[in-house]
């Protein structure tokens, strides 16, 4: 049985130009962007809209908000929280940040002010740069009784080309007034080259706390530093066969691992172009992928059904588009084919998690992922370069499981988190022996393909999303009329899974209360893709002996 996983027959199954390990320089995050806006000073960085950066302009708005951080008092090791969706601000601020030698912590935008307030204490951080729109109502909530803490705002308009239409995402946007805050842009401006002092960040340093939902409950802060990002980033350069003449289009956002490593940190390392425009719109990505002739991405299944689904698909010209990754939520062979037959070109799997710094296995471009006879699942792909994988038996995590099982699926190598940010407990258990427990059930093939089977908890996939079942029904519990509340994720065609609730009213509110005034209840109180998009009222949440709810037992209603 061990021999297997010794023998590693995913090597075997890997195309010729693939190597089985990587030659990965000692270099971080910060010594990529440096080196290409030195060698590419005039090439496109970021494309935004109708508007372009060149390194050299990225570069430059980076130093002055560095010189700006330094004044705040922000040393190495600091945390910073960036509360962005995907813009240029988000790009220049871990860029400056990463000046300061300190730690990115970005948040998704979704965020309420009560997930905000938890944030800030965990990571320790005394820094906010945030969007404006989001300060009234969610980060002033956060540090409301948090003096010590600053905040640097901007604007979704502010780098937005000043001649050209609005984009629709921000037709009703306006630029705030905020008093209590700092002008990103303002603070931009003031600064001189000359008073920047950029510190030189190590390959080990913290680059990013990128918070996860995980496997066992509550947000963790997985330590992600600059030789793990580094690092993935060349598996997508060797396994997408990516080079200099490759056009990244961001569509996973920015405080995801996804968009970390698949979308920024592959365009820093080879001097490329990545192409942001604020958050998802179907039709502002087909026009940007035709005007930008963008070559490459790593999207949620979601994105591409809604590529499908657009009435106006066939009017635009997407020939560059010729590496299209999948991950997330679990892609639909089906899917696959309609996608083949509207764009001529596949849909590539690659599986990972926050802990492993995206990538854990991939399908290298150009090879076919075969479907599991039994499951109908597609493969996600091949263990990556550098890395050893095990299927171990639930119940006895210590004994290896042969081909042809499932098991939990386990991970080893140079990507693997450290663990997470002051939780040594949480740490211990999620990785034993340096192998990274990532609590999803998984099978082998002989050939060395990997295929997901389910999850070993309870955790529910929303478009990408990891949504823990016990953050929903403590909000469902706080309804009067709710007796008790059990939440799973259920099978959708668009969304991967979607959010389900069973729920028992209390005899006095029978009757009365709707599904649908519980889905208010809910989306009034969560982050958008937290919310149960449907609401079942049952007599009684069915439960095992010992009182737990039989979630699977729910999934089959």
């Amino acid at each position: 049985m061990n021999s297997y996983y010794n023998h590693k027959p995913w090597l075997q199954t890997y195309p010729d130009w693939l190597p089985e390990k990587l030659s990965v320089p000692a270099v971080s995050l910060l010594d990529e962007f440096l080196q290409s806006a030195a060698a590419y000073p005039n090439d496109p960085c970021l494309h935004y809209f109708e508007r372009t950066f060149s390194y050299l302009d990225i570069h430059r708005m980076a130093l002055g908000l560095a010189a700006a951080l330094a004044k705040m008092g922000i040393a190495a090791g600091d945390r910073v929280i960036v509360v962005m969706q995907n813009i240029p601000q988000a790009v220049v601020a871990f860029v400056g940040v990463w000046m300061r030698r300190a730690v990115v912590v970005p948040l998704n935008p979704m965020y309420t002010g009560h997930d905000l307030k938890h944030y800030l204490a965990d990571s320790g951080a005394r820094l906010v740069i945030c969007q404006d729109d989001l300060y009234p109502q969610r980060v002033q909530t956060a540090i409301a009784d948090r003096s010590d803490v600053k905040v640097i705002t901007t604007s979704a308009l502010d780098l937005l080309p000043p001649d050209s239409p609005r984009p629709g995402q921000f037709e009703n946007l306006k630029k705030l007034s905020l008093k209590e805050t700092h002008d990103f842009m303002e603070l931009i401006d003031g600064a001189t080259e000359t008073e920047t002092e950029v510190l030189n960040c190590e390959p080990r340093d913290l680059a990013y706390l990128v918070y996860t939902s995980g496997t066992t409950g509550p947000a963790k802060g997985a330590i992600i530093r600059h030789r793990h990002v580094v690092h993935n980033a060349l598996v997508y350069e060797a396994a997408c066969r990516l080079d200099r003449n490759d056009v990244v289009l961001a569509v996973a956002p920015l405080f995801h691992i996804t968009g970390i490593v698949a979308h920024l940190a592959i365009a820093f390392h080879l001097g490329i172009p990545a192409v942001v425009f604020g958050r998802f719109d179907a039709g502002d990505t087909l026009r940007l992928i035709e005007r930008h002739r963008v070559t490459f991405t790593v999207a949620a299944i979601t994105v591409y059904i809604a590529l499908l689904n657009h009435p106006d698909l066939k009017e635009f010209d997407l020939t560059s588009f010729r590496k299209a990754y999948s991950g997330g939520a679990p892609v639909a062979p089906g899917t696959v084919d309609k996608f083949r037959e509207a764009m001529g070109i596949s849909i590539y799997n690659v599986y990972g998690l926050t802990e492993s710094c995206s990538p854990a296995t991939i399908t290298p471009l150009g090879m076919e992922g075969p479907v599991d006879a039994q499951s109908g699942a597609l493969s996600v792909g091949l263990v990556i370069p550098g890395h050893e994988a095990w299927i171990v038996d639930l119940e006895d995590p210590v004994t290896d499981v042969p081909p042809g099982e499932e098991g939990e699926l386990l991970f080893r190598g140079p990507a693997i988190t450290d663990g997470y940010w002051e939780k040594p407990e949480e740490t211990a258990n999620a990785i034993r022996n340096g192998r990274l427990h990532t609590g999803d059930v998984a099978k082998f093939d002989e050939h060395g393909w990997c295929y997901i089977v389910d999850r070993k908890k309870d955790l529910i996939n929303a478009s990408g999303f990891k949504v823990w079942p016990r953050e929903v029904e403590d909000v469902l519990n706080k309804h009067p009329g709710v007796r008790e509340a059990a939440v799973v994720g259920v099978p959708d065609a668009y969304r991967g899974e979607t959010v389900k609730a069973f729920v028992a009213l209390t005899n006095e509110f029978k009757g009365t209360v709707t599904p649908n005034e519980l889905i208010r209840f809910c989306k009034e109180r969560m982050a958008a893709y937290k919310y149960p998009r449907m609401v079942e009222i049952i007599d009684e949440v069915p439960k095992t002996l010992t009182g737990k709810y039989l979630r699977r037992k729910l999934r089959e209603v």
